[in-house]
Formats: C-alpha cells, structure tokens, sequence
C-alpha cells in the first residue's frame, strides 16, 4: 500500500510500484468484445529495441527511493528496491505479461502443471537444465522444499512477513530426476504460480539463522542475469554486475547502479549527470517536456521569476535604484539571487534536453478510504451517500488527462483493466447521483438544515486562522459547506461559493495543474505555477480583489446584508444538533500533490450534498503508522498495488476484522475496518477453484459485494511518469510487464562512415 510519495512496507506480495510517448496497445489474443476484462488502458513505454541494436557494456545508474534494509523479499523491512533487486538476480518462476497476467519464465522452466487434483493438488515443475546457481550448483527441489519450510508459517524462528500459499503445502519431492520438482498441496490452492518467484538458493533459506540476517545486506549465491556486487550505505546504491554465469540472453549492460535519490532532487540529479532513468512526478515531466521545445517558446513560460508581471519588475527596478538605500540593498541582493537561479535552471533545462518522458500507467490504483469502524462512517448508507456523491470520472480526468494518459475510473478492487479477474463491479453501488445520495442521508436520519449545536472547541477553531497547525506535525483546513447555504453579499470578503474560486487551499496537485474551468478549487486556493498565468492585478494598482472593501466599487456589491440565494443541496446535513463533518487526513510531503487536488475535488464533491471535511496534513512518517493502520481517520487516500493473484493477496485486505484475543481488533490489511462473511467465504471458495473460469466469476462476485459495502472506492490506475536518457533502450514505464534486466542498454552510435565500428555507450563507463 503506498500513497503517493510515501510507501509503508505492507506484507502484500511484493510489487515495484511506488508507492516504480504514444501509448498504443496492440490488439490482445482472448481480449473480445465480450471479455470483462478488456484491455490495458496503457501499455509499456520503454523504447523497445532489438538485442542487436544494443551496444555491449556500461552501466545504467537508475533512481530508487531507498537503498533497501534487506535483500530478502520475505522479511517485512523488504520495500520496492529488494524486489527490483530480486527480479535481476534471483529465479522466478513467473513473470507478469503485458495484460498484468503471469506467464512462464522459460529461463528457469521448462514447464509447470498441475498433473493431479485427487486425493491431492499435485503441481509438478520441470526445470531449465542450463539454470544453475553462480556457484555452479544446479537449481533443484532441495533449494524449494528449502523455502517451502522457511515460509510455511510452521517454525517461528523464522521472522517471515508472509507464508501465503507455502501454508498450503504438504510435501516437496524430486520427481523422476534432478530437474523434475514434485509439490503436493494439503489443500487445493488455485494461485500455485506466485510461489517460488522469487527462489532463494538453500543456502539462504536453509535455516533462520541465514534466513534472518544471511541475506540481508549480501547475496553470495544468485542465479540471474545479474549478481549483486556490493550495497553501499554510505553512498546510497546498490551495484550489480553482469554475471559470467548467466545461461540465458547475456546482459548488454555491463552494470545497473541503483542510486537513491529523493523525488524532489531527481530533476537536479537528471540535470547533472548522475542518473539515467528516473520516476518522475508531474512537475518533472513539465520541465523535461519545456526542455524539449522551441527557446522561444519554453523560457518566457517557465522558471525563476517567470511569474512577474511588467508591473512587478517595473517595481523592483525602483526600489533598487531609489533614495532609500537599506530597500535597495535588499532588492539588489534579492535580484542577485534571482539570476542565480535563473541562470542555475537554464543549465538544468539546457541537460535535460537529453532526456525523455516516457509514460504508463502503474500497476497500482488510488482509493478512497472510508473508516467504518465507528462515527458517521459506521452506516453503511452514509458510506454509499460518499460513494454516490462522486465524480470518478471527473476524477480520474483531473490526475490523468494532464499527463496525456487514459483517464477512466476504475471499476474493480481486485484488478485493474486487462488482467483475468478484472470486470466493472461499480455498478452495485450505482453510478453518481447526488438526489439519490441526499437520500441515503436522510435515510440515515442526516437532514439539511437542522439545529446545530457548536461545541466550545469548534467555536475556538473557527476563531482562528485557515489552515493553523494543530502541534507539530497536522494542519487542518475545514470546508466552507458547513453553513446554512446562506452567503451574506458583503459582509465577509469571500467570493460566493458557485463562483468558482472555493473557500480554503488546494495546493497544485502531481496530475492536476489547475482546475478545470468553472469547476472550483473545493478546499483551497490554487496556487499558480510558471505557466505564464496571474490572476492578481499589481500590488500597487488598487484593483485587487483583496482590496476591495464594502462600498468601496460602485455596483460591485448589493447592500450590505443582502442575502444571496440560497442553494439548498448545498446546506449542511445534520443529526442530533450535530453537523456531519469528515476528517480527511493527508500526507503532507513533497509527492503528495496529487493526492491533495483529489482530496480538494472529492471535499467539493461531498458538500453538494451537505456533507462538510476537515482536511488534516500530517507527517509523511506517521501517515500510515499513526492514521491509516491506527484508524485516526474517517477520509484518506493510499493505493494498492495490482496483483495477477487476488484471491491470496487481496483477501486480507478486504477481510473483516475480527476481535483478538487480547480485545483489540484485527483487521489484517482492511484498514477500512469494513468486511462481510459473504466476502470472505467468497474468497475462501476462489483460492481453492482451480477452474480458471470459475475461480474469475466467484471475485467478481466478491468485488460486487465490496462495492456495496461502500468501504473503498477505486479512483483511478496511477500514472507511471519516468525520465529516461534519450538512447537508453528497454527500459522507462514498463506497465504490468516484469522488467527484463539483460536486454536494457545503450543504442549502438551510429557508423561514421563506412567501415567505420560503432560506438560504444553514451552514459555509465
């Protein structure tokens, strides 16, 4: 689970997706007109080249958020930089396809098939017989039944995040010689494939002593394209090599450099040389794409001092050159440093014309968190009226459509367009309909325009200033559909609420640069970025609209006190002399932009029907530990990554929570604390069907059932945004496909002439 810019180590099955051009996708075998599961909204984007196009050597030097805590994909500290690792070094069994669909990995099997369902599930893989260890060492039955114990849950010395489906087992055996593998199950398990991929060697999994700290910061032993050469704390990378014992398609790159790097220093790293390939954020992507065009047309738009009107600089060159010196010499210094960023951000943009953006969507969506374990939340039918108030599609449109991406809501929890299990559940909630929303509130005994008592700290809070921090680490900012739906023209200085301009702060969102025409700004001011626009007049000329005071422009106000109309969808709901306001919580850190226009967009969306927030920013450290996980929430926002299996990986989090023994609620993943017995028994049934057909109808029947229990709504598939070196090949927005390490590379130079060899690679050595 992750949101954006901040990625907590959930136990989920491991995926680089944090939260890691033209997007055509070619027609799909088996994807008719009729398949729920349709397409791909977007394919990979990674600048396909043949092997032989590729020049031999150099070294990609690519942009992690971390340098990981472990190698060890199993243990609970392992984040998305151990599975990069893992997938270049070590075997799978399975890897994803293009539709987000697991396919055999014929670098290590040959083939794998269940040859026996009674009395038991017997799967029987037969291996590659060139796969061997890089100590030389063949890959055999003894490296699985090794992990099969170190998993399956029966020794605790083993400190394991996960045991799905190795819990499952009965015995591993050889089969009729050393490449045949025998594994037969003690219970029917339908997603077989995800096990063993990745495969540790025996020698890590053999005992929980070299299980719990063997493979930590090490891996003596690998089998794969690549070999992991040395984890630098010090300098926050990771180096692999090419290895000399690979059996399959030899790496053209002769060395990967993972290189930690925050989000907000990526462009400045770009720019300067010392990465290749980089996740970007939307504002990254404005500035590698200004950098591509015409000087005319990018410089007058984008940077340092971009945003100053003639009035402005007019201004400063008066101030510098007037009589009061201790002004001028504040102005002179703050010009100096003007030109020093400007001068510092045309070297930036003049590097970054050697890089590319290249774009997919990530395997991994964004919902909407709704916290039923007790408050307003608790009624289902205040959960479906959050549900129905939503615009998903205006949404998805408001983080994708800027970025040039496919912009539809998602309709499933279980997968996401294009994989097996995926179908459109959503219309068991219903589609967007504010009237029926009301409804559902009123139902709920939440009617608009009832008496409301306010609480002595409320009438405290409304004393004090938009956005005041509460302690150290939150910042709240409330709503303005909190009243009577009454706007008393001139006496208060706020625009009216339909005029577009909203009432608090929405801060520039990842996807989203400004708000849509006449759609409102929901919680906030929209802060203007380098895109040539102003909406304030120059601070001296008096035509402001902060400086217009009552009376003080004919005809631009009715007479104080003059009520506007009222608009009645919009009066707050109450019940019991108390108003129903939501506490939505958000990171506040760097990459959470986007999340906060969608938290803006969703707070709009939910006052049309009465319905107040408070947003509260907090820490990006305590985010998820002391909010999500704890339930200090009734609103967030996070995602989940995809997974070609959900009957085992997304069971847990949308399992229901039941009372632990000590009292406390466990709630597993389901940090909605919303679940039902028909959910879990329908995942119960489809984990242990292995018709495929069968197994696909029973989620989407259980994904039906979480649509009308209203605990998440699915926005929308995350947009995947990397930068990456012009003649880097193979490599950039892979999608759902599993990276494939050993044909990334350098395009070869072109020949100078004839007879002339070809050069080798641009970047690295």
């Amino acid at each position: 689970m992750s949101h954006d810019g901040v990625g907590p180590r959930a136990a989920l099955r491991s995926l680089a997706f944090l939260t890691v051009g033209v997007l055509a996708v070619p027609a799909l075998a088996g994807c008719g007109s009729d398949d729920p599961a349709g397409k791909p909204l977007a394919g990979a984007d990674i600048a396909r080249a043949d092997r032989s196009g590729i020049a031999d050597g150099g070294t990609l030097r690519w942009a992690v958020d971390t340098v990981p805590d472990t190698l060890n994909t199993f243990q609970s500290d392992a984040d998305a930089t151990t599975t990069r690792i893992a997938q270049a070094v070590l075997p799978s069994m399975y890897r994803m396809d293009g539709r987000g669909r697991p396919v055999r990995n014929p670098d290590y099997l040959e083939s794998a098939e269940v040859v026996d369902t009674e009395p038991r599930q017997v799967v029987l893989y037969r291996l590659n017989q060139q796969a061997v260890w890089s100590d030389g060492r063949e890959i055999g039955a003894a490296d699985f039944a090794a992990q099969w114990r170190a998993l399956s849950g029966k020794d605790t010395a083993y400190w394991t995040a996960r045991n799905a489906g190795y819990d499952r087992i009965e015995k591993i055996e050889r089969g009729k010689n050393d490449l045949e593998v025998k594994v037969t199950f003690s219970r029917p398990y339908a997603d077989w494939k995800s096990l063993f991929t990745p495969l540790y060697p025996k020698e890590v999994m053999g005992t929980p002593d070299s299980f719990n700290d063997g493979a930590r910061k090490k891996l003596k032993v690998t089998a794969g394209p690549f070999t992991v050469k040395k984890v630098d704390t010090e300098e926050d990378e990771v180096t692999l090599t090419r290895s000399t014992r690979w059996w399959g398609d030899p790496a053209r790159l002769s060395t990967i450099v993972l290189r930690a790097v925050p989000r907000d220093k990526r462009i400045s790293a770009l720019s300067a040389g010392t990465v290749d390939l980089a996740e970007i954020d939307p504002a990254a992507v404005r500035r590698i794409t200004a950098a591509a065009l015409p000087r005319s047309a990018s410089s007058p738009l984008m940077g340092p001092g971009a945003e100053q009107s003639a009035a402005d600089a007019l201004r400063s060159w008066a101030i510098a050159n007037g009589s009061d010196e201790e002004a001028a010499d504040e102005e002179i210094s703050a010009r100096k440093k003007l030109r020093k960023k400007a001068a510092k951000y045309a070297r930036q943009q003049k590097a970054l014309t050697g890089f590319e953006v290249r774009k997919s969507l990530e395997p991994a969506y964004t919902q909407l968190a709704l916290n039923g374990a007790d408050g307003p939340l608790a009624d289902e039918r205040v959960r479906r009226a959050v549900a129905r108030a939503l615009d998903r599609k205006a949404i998805a449109e408001a983080v994708l459509k800027p970025l040039g991406l496919p912009a539809e809501p998602l309709g499933s929890h279980l997968a996401l367009s294009g994989q097996a299990a995926y179908a459109d559940g959503s219309g068991a909630l219903g589609e967007q309909d504010a009237k029926e929303a009301r409804a559902l509130l009123a139902d709920a005994g939440w009617v608009p325009g009832g008496p409301v008592k306010k609480e002595k700290d409320e009438e405290e809070e409304a004393a004090g200033s938009e956005g005041e921090k509460g302690g150290d680490s939150e910042e709240d900012t409330e709503s303005e559909g909190g009243d009577d739906g009454t706007y008393i023209v001139g006496e208060d200085n706020k625009a009216p609420r339909d005029s577009g301009t909203g009432a608090g702060r929405l801060e520039r969102g990842g996807g989203d640069d400004k708000a849509p025409q006449g759609s409102g700004t929901g919680a906030g001011r929209l802060e203007r970025g380098g895109d040539g626009e102003d909406d304030k007049a120059p601070r001296d000329s008096g035509t402001s609209t902060k400086q217009l005071k009552q009376g003080g422009a004919p005809g631009a106000y009715a007479p104080k006190g003059t009520a506007a109309p009222a608009r009645a969808e919009n009066v707050r709901v109450a019940k019991d002399g108390k108003a129903l306001t939501l506490r939505f919580v958000l990171p506040s850190g760097p990459g959470s932009d986007t999340l906060r226009t969608v938290a803006g967009r969703i707070s709009e969306m939910l006052e049309r029907i009465g319905i107040g927030t408070k947003i509260t920013k907090v820490d990006d450290e305590s985010y998820f530990k002391d909010h999500i996980a704890s339930g200090e929430y009734d609103l967030a926002l996070y995602s989940w990554p995809a997974t070609a299996y959900p009957a085992t990986d997304a069971r847990p989090v949308h399992a229901k929570p039941v009372p632990a023994a000590d009292g406390s609620l466990n709630v597993e993943q389901n940090y909605t604390r919303v679940g039902t017995d028909q959910v879990d028994q329908l995942f119960d049934q489809a984990v242990t069907t292995l018709d495929a057909a069968e197994r696909r109808a029973l989620l989407r029947k259980a994904d039906s059932r979480i649509w009308a229990a209203a605990g998440s709504i699915p926005l929308y598939q995350r947009p995947q945004l990397t930068a990456a070196r012009k003649n880097l090949a193979n490599a950039g927005a892979f999608g759902f496909r599993t990276p494939v390490y050993e044909d990334m590379g350098f395009l070869k130079k072109p020949a100078r002439g004839p007879g002339a060899e070809s050069a080798g690679p641009s970047a690295g050595d």
